[in-house]
């Protein structure tokens, strides 16, 4: 027992400062405590607080008093840290978590604007290595398009965008913390966004840019970034969230080489789907594949790669709610808006303890190495329609 303890009092008085009640905290001796260490479900605010406070509450009443904060002094710095009183900012904050709860929107957009740069379609490109500096320098406005047009946000006076009143530029960096912030953003809001296509990582905060924060190089255009020990001043909507894989960027060298080989673009699309199983391939992979503006043709069942692979035990399962009903029977990755998921399933055997699934008026799973090719059966569209 000490000042630890005193710790854990104040994080259960905060709780119920926010939320309006006294948390359900169970007592425990020191030895129950002990055992529960390893069990013990953490105290977490409801979702739409601040990821500031909701963490340092979280941390507070820790069931180990080590992993509480160390002081009284810490608490207080954290509690009245940038953007606590910052009506504002907290304003534009609660409007984006309001429009996009879980991050699904912002995730779509920042992986659209990549490709949308990358051009796939017209240069067959996959890399963003390969972009030139005019093209890497566009992508930030790629991106704050692309976020405005999503959003539907109004311009700002001064910024790029208005949120909830509030005047909010848009800076985009392809390396963490590598914003830069031009002299006309001091004082103001800025949306700071960052995507890395090589960790398939992206994150989003919200910052009031202040001169002392920031670091000033010496670069002719006079944009500074901000210093590494203030980027905890950053108030984040999303961090570190899941960037929808590039799979022509992750998948191995041969089995890319093996793709890009053949000079048909039905070919290549065929070898996408028959060397990329069991992971979500989303339309613009197709796109850079096909080269083709009939992409999509290029997928279906009336001479299209699920004609092709069919005899090979391939399905090619889409974004149609019947098809994504079998992705989750058997078991895969449930294909998204624009998403394909491709597996070879073979009849199933009863007994085998593999998930199953309805499919041609029999029962299907997904097939082993081992298991002989069996060809593949039609898939469910619409009605009584298959593809």
């Amino acid at each position: 027992m000490d000042h630890r303890s005193d710790l854990y009092s104040l994080g259960c008085l905060l709780y119920a400062m926010a939320t309006g009640a006294a948390p359900a905290v169970a007592p425990l001796t020191p030895d129950e405590a002990k055992l529960h260490r390893h069990s013990y479900t953490p105290l977490e605010l409801p979702s739409g607080f601040p990821p500031e406070l909701a963490a340092l509450i979280t941390e507070l009443t820790a069931i180990n008093p080590g992993d509480r904060p160390a002081n009284a002094a810490e608490v207080l710095e954290r509690l009245t840290s940038a953007g606590a009183d910052d009506d504002e900012l907290l304003a534009a904050y609660r409007a984006m978590v309001s429009l996009d709860p879980s991050g699904t929107r912002m995730g779509r957009v920042l992986r659209e604007a990549i490709d949308e740069v990358l051009s796939g379609e017209i240069t067959g490109r996959y890399d963003m290595k390969d972009l030139t500096k005019a093209e890497k320098a566009h992508l930030g406005s790629a991106v704050n398009i692309a976020i405005q047009r999503e959003f539907l946000f109004e311009d700002g006076h001064a910024m790029d965008f208005s949120i909830a009143g509030a005047d909010v530029d848009c800076r985009f960096s392809h390396t963490f913390g590598g914003w830069r912030f031009p002299p006309g953003t001091l004082g103001h809001i800025c949306l700071l966004v960052w995507a890395d296509d090589y960790a398939s990582r992206w994150s989003v905060g919200l910052l009031r840019v202040r001169q002392e924060w920031l670091n000033y190089g010496r670069n002719r255009d006079m944009k500074a970034t901000i210093k590494a020990e203030h980027r905890d001043k950053i108030l984040w909507l999303w961090r570190d969230a899941q960037l929808l894989e590039n799979i022509l960027l992750h998948m191995p060298d041969t089995d890319r080489e093996a793709v890009f080989a053949h000079r048909s673009g039905q070919m290549r699309i065929n070898e996408l789907f028959l060397r990329v199983q069991g992971r979500r391939i989303g339309r613009n992979a197709v796109r850079t594949v096909a080269r083709q503006s009939d992409y999509m043709k290029r997928i279906r069942g009336n001479g299209g790669s699920r004609s092709a692979l069919r005899d090979r035990g391939i399905i090619i399962i889409g974004d149609y709610d019947a098809h994504r009903h079998i992705a989750r029977q058997l078991g895969l990755p449930v294909p998204q808006e624009g998403e394909f998921v491709s597996a070879r399933v073979v009849p199933a055997l009863p007994g085998a303890g593999k998930p199953v699934a309805e499919m041609d008026g029999r029962l299907w799973s997904v097939a082993s190495p081992d298991e002989p090719e069996h060809p593949a059966p039609a898939l469910p569209r619409t009605g009584n329609r298959s593809v």
